[in-house]
């Protein structure tokens, strides 16, 4: 019996290397990977061992006799992308590409132990910096990986990003555990680059420094009336449901019966999701205990999220839409006339077969035939654009041009407008139009595509493109906002062989400073810097704050209760062991300046 991979998919590819068969794909040396919404499993060619299933960090691959009515359509899934990609079929792991990301993971030490430790610092703690420091300590033994993060807490947007309700993709975090309890690595929590240690001090105390602090900046809509009362960034609703410190005296009015998300990708799907969901329903998860006071009182009973292109160009995943059909007590609705294919994207389809466009089409196509059941709904709405925001003292409606497609001389479908133009009451609107990096202090950045410029993950001078020395950079702040958690896996695994080969061809300054000048230099600027054991601390608080309830934790969300914490299990401690209390002041703490979680 065929295995099968679901929605909860992270697409580290754990499950490929050890595959027997060779049946799961795109794999990471494949050109899709670095556009697929996930991994499938060619029924074909399964030989049902079951290794995927134990490789699997977020528990995604099932039996297919094990399928529900939510996940049944997987199978169809995974079996269409190689119904379309009839040159890839199961074959012996012995052929160039996959046989190489094997004996990577046989034979890690690919080079000769150097006789002087490698001391990388990787800033961000989230998914790229954290498959970053796994390909480090795996590449090399003699290695020492000193991870920085302004946060008390980490994981990035695992942590900060990824939906309440999407629990199993939190489960790729015992991956991330495994990374940073490995002998060689360090945290140093609750400390800020470019406030609390410079960019100039990170590079003379390390051989190299890699940055993988994620895209934190939303993209604007540049439309009249984006300013009003009740117009906010998705990225910011995000943060506050997800409980991150900077949102803490965020509020949002949801006093009105209808919101718009404008975008359409996962991040416009999870903010719908949230906001008609059942508060009971989220009182499961580890949403913020502010967000669901705040949701038990909302009035909203429709979401609208809107797209300016076709239901084949959504950005969202095919995993995302396909649960959205399964919701509890919410309808999904689409106008047919929007479902219906346009005579251009007939034509690219006809053209470019894309078998995950035809799949979105169809199931946007099977929603437009679906009956109202339910006094909540998503309703999905296709080829608008907004175009102005209403209100006067607040967000009244907004105002969207309708669109048609056409084929640019590239050609690309792109969205035109027709000249028509509809307006919507809605009392909340929610921008989710893309992510942007911001710069760090130091550190070469290009404000146009907003990211760190880079030649595979070698951080490079915009004028000219020459290499920065000791300089590296992942993630979304390397490639941009793309792709899923494990896509970062890749990602990072290019920019630690840049780093390995730099290092091994001598091209990289020993640090001028040993460690314990860096340990000195952070106790100095920042008294209140945890490491793995505080984290743990928090993390054991916050689980036993939900004993006795169906919730895996109850969230800390302000950084001086988190501190206090900590402060006091030290003091615990001294009774044991005396030097460890005592040795760090504990004063009043300033949240870090505003930025929300990115991927990183």
């Amino acid at each position: 019996m065929a295995h099968v991979i679901i929605q909860s998919c992270c697409n580290d590819a754990a499950c490929v290397v050890v595959c027997p068969a060779n049946c799961i794909h795109p794999t990471p040396d494949e050109p899709d990977y670095a556009r697929t919404e996930m991994l499938y499993i060619d029924p074909r060619s399964c030989v049902d061992c079951g290794a995927c299933i134990q490789a699997c960090p977020v528990d995604a691959i099932v039996p297919h006799d094990e399928l529900t009515p939510h996940t049944t359509q997987y199978a169809e899934l995974n079996a269409l992308y190689f119904a379309h990609n009839s040159t890839i079929t199961g074959r012996p792991q012995t052929e160039i590409g996959i046989s190489q990301l094997v004996s990577q993971r046989q034979h890690p030490n690919t080079q000769p132990t150097p006789s002087t430790t490698l001391r990388v610092a990787i800033v961000g703690s989230g998914p790229s910096a954290c498959y970053a420091a796994e390909e480090l300590l795996t590449r090399r033994s003699n290695v020492e990986v000193h991870m920085f993060e302004r946060l008390p807490t980490p994981w990035g947007l695992v942590r900060a990003g990824v939906a309440p309700d999407h629990p199993d993709t939190k489960d790729v975090i015992r991956s991330f555990e495994n990374t940073v309890t490995r002998t060689g690595f360090h945290f140093h929590l609750n400390v800020e680059v470019g406030k609390d240690i410079t960019h100039e001090e990170l590079l003379n105390h390390h051989d190299a420094v890699i940055y993988a602090v994620g895209a934190h900046r939303d993209r604007r809509l540049n439309i009249p009336g984006e300013d009003l009362p009740g117009s906010h960034s998705a990225t910011d609703f995000v943060a506050w449901y997800n409980g991150h410190p900077r949102a803490i005296d965020y509020t949002f009015d949801l006093s009105a019966e209808r919101a718009v998300v404008v975008g359409n990708g996962n991040v416009a799907l999870d903010v719908a999701r949230i906001l008609l969901t059942d508060v009971d329903t989220l009182s499961r998860t580890d949403a913020a205990d502010h967000a669901l006071a705040a949701l038990a009182e909302s009035r909203i009973n429709e979401v609208v999220v809107l797209g300016r292109r076709g239901p084949a160009q959504a950005a969202y995943t095919t995993p995302e839409l396909l649960a959205l059909g399964h919701l509890r007590g919410i309808d999904v609705s689409v106008d047919p006339a929007e479902a219906e294919l346009d005579a251009h994207t007939t034509a690219w389809l006809r053209d470019h077969p894309d078998p995950t466009a035809q799949f979105k089409a169809s199931i946007a196509a099977e929603y437009a035939t679906r009956v109202s059941r339910h006094r909540r709904r998503i309703a999905l709405r296709y080829h608008g654009s907004p175009v102005e925001v209403l209100g006067t003292d607040r967000v009244r409606g907004l105002s969207i041009a309708r669109n048609e497609l056409v084929t640019s001389p590239g050609g690309r479908l792109e969205a035109a407008p027709t000249g028509k133009v509809e307006e919507l009451d809605c009392g909340l609107v929610l921008r989710s139009v893309g992510y942007r990096g911001e710069p760090v202090q130091g550190v070469p950045f290009d404000e146009a595509r907003a990211l760190i410029p880079n030649q595979a993950g070698r951080a490079v001078n915009p004028a000219g493109g020459s290499p920065v020395a000791g300089v590296y950079t992942t993630g979304w702040i390397k490639r941009g906002p793309s792709g899923v958690i494990g896509t970062n896996k890749k990602c990072a695994k290019e920019t630690i062989a840049g780093l390995l080969a730099d290092h091994d061809a001598g091209r990289l300054t020993a640090p001028a400073q040993n460690i314990e000048s860096l340990e000195s230099l952070i106790s100095r600027r920042q008294p209140r810097a945890l490491d793995y054991p505080d984290w743990r601390t928090i993390d054991l608080h916050e689980q036993a704050s939900a004993a006795g309830t169906p919730r895996p934790r109850v969230k800390l969300v302000d950084i001086g209760e988190m501190l206090a914490i900590v402060h006091a299990s030290r003091v615990r401690d001294s009774a044991l062991t005396p030097a460890k209390a005592g040795t760090r002041a504990w004063e009043e703490v300033q949240v870090p300046a505003p930025g929300p979680p990115g991927a990183k």
